[in-house]
C-alpha cells in the first residue's frame, strides 16, 4: 500500500527575528536557568499535562473521573460481596479471572486517556507567514486566506486535504482538528468524554482493548451476579435474597444497564478495524457509495485479518510533540507575538466564511 507523505515547508526566520534577537543583551546563567520551561507549559491546544508533561489529557475529564468510579466502585462491591459466596460454593477461578480483568480494564483506560492521540505540532509563525505570502501572488499588501483544500492520489483514490486555521497547516490525510481539545490529530477517531480524550493514531488500539476487556468484566460480572442471586434464593427466596445482599441487587442494575451499550460499542468499533476505517469516516460517509460509486476506502488492505495487524499490531509511532522539551528563550519573547497572529487568522477565517 502506497504511503502518503505529509511535510510542512521548511523556512527560515521571518523579518526582523534577527534584529530583535540581536538587540537583546546577553543574559547571565541565573537568568537563564530561571527562564528554561518545558514547552507543555506554554502548549497551544486545550490540554491538561501530568508527571512534568510525561502524560497529557483532555482538558475537559468530569466524564473520566464517572467512568473510573464506576469501574472501580461496582467491581470493588463485586469482590467484597459476590466473590467470597461463588468462591466458597462454586470455585475459586471467579475471583481470579475477575481480578485479571479488572486490571487489563484499568490499564488499557489509563493508557487511553494519559496518551498522546496523535496530536501534530502547530505551523510556526514565520511558517505561516511565509505560507500566506507564497499564495498571496498579487503583491498587495492585503491578507488573502490559504485554499481550503488540496488533493493527492492515494492508491488510486483522490483524498482532500483541508487547511487548518487553527494550526495554519494543510492536515494530512485522516487528521481532522478537535474543537474540544484544539489540536490537529493525526487518524482522529473521535474524542471520547468517557475517556476524557481524543482517540487517535496513538491511542486507539488501547481504546479498542478497554471497550473489549469492559464488555467481557460487565459480562462477567453481570452472570456471577445472578448465578450468587440464584443459588440464595433457592433457600430463602428472591425477595429475602435482595433485602440480604443489596450490593448484588446493585450491581445487577448497573452490569444491566451498561452492558448492552458496551457490547454495541464493541461490536461498532470492531467493524471499524475490521475495515480499517475511523467513527468519523464512518459518520461522514467518507467511502460511501452514496458519494460515488467509484468510492472506496483507500486505506484499506481487503483484508480483514490484514486490516486488524495494522490498527492493533503496527508498532508505535512516535509523538510528534516534544512535550518535555526545553522552550528557547527567544520563543518565550515571541508568544505574544504569536498570539496575535493567531487572533488575526482566525477573525480572517471567519470573514472568509461569511462571504461563502
Amino acid at each position: 500500500m502506497n504511503v502518503c507523505e505529509y511535510r510542512q515547508i521548511a523556512l527560515g526566520p521571518g523579518p526582523g527575528s534577527g534584529a530583535a534577537s540581536q538587540a537583546q543583551p546577553p543574559a547571565s546563567g541565573k537568568q537563564q536557568q530561571q527562564r528554561r520551561r518545558r514547552k507543555w507549559e506554554s502548549f497551544a491546544g486545550k490540554n491538561r499535562f501530568f508527571c512534568d508533561g510525561r502524560l497529557i489529557s483532555g482538558r475537559q475529564s468530569g466524564a473520566f473521573y464517572l467512568t473510573l468510579g464506576l469501574i472501580v466502585a461496582t467491581s470493588g462491591l463485586f469482590f467484597g460481596f459476590d466473590c467470597p459466596y461463588l468462591t466458597e460454593n462454586l470455585t475459586v477461578a471467579i475471583p481470579i479471572i475477575a481480578g485479571l480483568l479488572f486490571v487489563f480494564v484499568l490499564s488499557t483506560l489509563l493508557h487511553t486517556t494519559f496518551t498522546d492521540p496523535g496530536i501534530l505540532p502547530r505551523a510556526t509563525p514565520d511558517e505561516a507567514a511565509n505560507l500566506e505570502k507564497q499564495i498571496d501572488n498579487s503583491g498587495g499588501s492585503g491578507y488573502r486566506p490559504p485554499p481550503r483544500t488540496k488533493e493527492v492520489l492515494i492508491n488510486g483514490q483522490t483524498v482532500k486535504l483541508k487547511y487548518c486555521f487553527s494550526c495554519k497547516m494543510f492536515r494530512p490525510p485522516r487528521t481532522s482538528h478537535c474543537s474540544l481539545c484544539d489540536n490537529c490529530v493525526e487518524r482522529f477517531d473521535h474524542h471520547c468524554p468517557w475517556v476524557g480524550n481524543c482517540v487517535g493514531k496513538r491511542n486507539y488500539r488501547f481504546f479498542y482493548m478497554f471497550l473489549l476487556s469492559l464488555s467481557f468484566l460487565t459480562a462477567f460480572i453481570f452472570a456471577c451476579v445472578i448465578t450468587h442471586l440464584a443459588l440464595r434464593s433457592q433457600n430463602v427466596g428472591l425477595l429475602n435474597t435482595l433485602q440480604e445482599t443489596p450490593a448484588s441487587a446493585l450491581e445487577l442494575v448497573v452490569c444491566f444497564f451498561s452492558v448492552w451499550s458496551i457490547l454495541g460499542l464493541s461490536g461498532f468499533h470492531t467493524y471499524l478495524v475490521a475495515s480499517n476505517l475511523t467513527t468519523n469516516e464512518d459518520i461522514k460517509g467518507a467511502w460511501s457509495s452514496k458519494h460515488s460509486d467509484d468510492s472506496t476506502n483507500p486505506y484499506s488492505y481487503n483484508s480483514i485479518f490484514t486490516n486488524c495487524c495494522a490498527v492493533l499490531c503496527g508498532p508505535m509511532p512516535p509523538s510528534l510533540i516534544d512535550r518535555r522539551g526545553f522552550l528557547d528563550p527567544d520563543t518565550i519573547q515571541q508568544s505574544g507575538g504569536q498570539h496575535n497572529i493567531t487572533q488575526e487568522v482566525k477573525m480572517e477565517a471567519n470573514l472568509v466564511g461569511r462571504d461563502l
